[in-house]
């Protein structure tokens, strides 16, 4: 089975997202990629509660400090792009209130023809939840399973109604419906996360995982999705990578994954394909300066990967 690529939209703060955007996603279906993807942060607080993925001495990126709406980024390359599938790795639940959430992607579904797929996490940073969540961080897995149910009940027939701890729909119409249902894709390493993973979503969102770790923990999820009777074959596997081509190997007693020659990288793709990943989504802006740069990087990856018959 030929891997699925995906490229990361610019987001972060050296791109003007209303010309970087569309450039970036019309050159993205243009090349060949079969998705584009967008991710979600809010804030780069100045005296942080925790540093970044809550690991403690760990600063923030100065590239954080305006990351464009991912929603808003998403509609943008809807608009000008045909085919080419719309993700998120990840949408952050707990700063989204269930229902207009639930309309806005009912809604760029429907105008994009049903190309969005619904990726969601319930987030890591307390800074973020402070400033913008719309539940306390301790209950944040609560949300997340709420907002899945306020979406299933928006996304489908009326008339809508729910009644739940943060989201009550009296008995409505609500519209537009999506196009056709929409995927749901859920992140998770770990515990209840994973659990929930196994149990209500149709694709998962691993991230930054070599072959190797890739194919421990998705043995962990295809042992959930049993023993709530599903099987693996059930889940679609996205990786979300980092990738930064170098332009010259790198010496690979000290390489990062997915850094390093064309070579190199395909490599590393080849093992997250045999450990299990089904489409790989492919991250280069952060090293890049703008859209034009981006772009060529993602044109001679996506070249490399093809060339090696992945």
């Amino acid at each position: 089975m030929t891997l699925r690529l995906g490229l990361g939209l610019p987001q972060m703060a050296q791109y003007d997202p209303g010309h970087a955007v569309p450039e970036v996603a019309r050159a993205a279906e243009e090349i060949g990629y079969d998705s584009v993807w967008v991710f979600e942060r809010t804030v780069l607080p100045r005296d942080p509660l925790e540093g970044l993925y809550g690991i403690d001495g760990v600063p923030w990126p100065d590239l954080y400090r305006a990351c464009a709406d991912p929603l808003v980024t998403l509609t943008l390359a809807a608009a000008v792009t045909d085919r080419v599938r719309l993700g998120s790795s990840v949408l952050v639940s707990g700063l989204h209130a269930p229902f207009p959430f639930a309309r806005t992607l009912a809604t760029l579904d429907a105008a994009s023809g049903g190309r969005v797929l619904a990726g969601l996490g319930t987030g890591w940073s307390r800074d973020e939840y402070r400033a913008a969540g719309v539940t306390g961080f301790a209950d944040r897995g609560a949300q997340l399973d709420e907002l899945l149910d306020v979406c299933a009940a928006v996304w489908g027939p009326d008339p809508v109604a729910y009644r739940g701890a943060y989201t009550e729909i009296a008995p409505a119409s609500v519209g537009p419906k999506p196009a056709r249902p929409i995927p749901v894709y859920l992140a998770g390493a770990g515990g209840r996360a994973l659990e929930r993973v196994a149990r209500r979503a149709d694709g998962w969102l691993p991230a930054h995982l070599t072959g190797e770790r890739l194919r421990a923990q998705l043995a962990r999820l295809t042992a959930a999705a049993e023993r709530h009777g599903r099987t693996a074959g059930a889940l679609d596997v996205c990786l979300r990578v980092g990738a930064e081509p170098t332009g010259k190997p790198l010496p690979e007693r000290d390489r990062p994954p997915y850094r390093g020659s064309h070579d190199q990288i395909v490599e590393d793709l080849a093992g997250a394909a045999a450990a299990g990943a089904h489409e790989v989504l492919l991250d280069v802006q952060t090293h890049c300066r703008d859209a034009a740069e981006l772009t060529d990087r993602a044109a001679g990856l996506y070249a490399a990967v093809r060339a090696a018959g992945l």
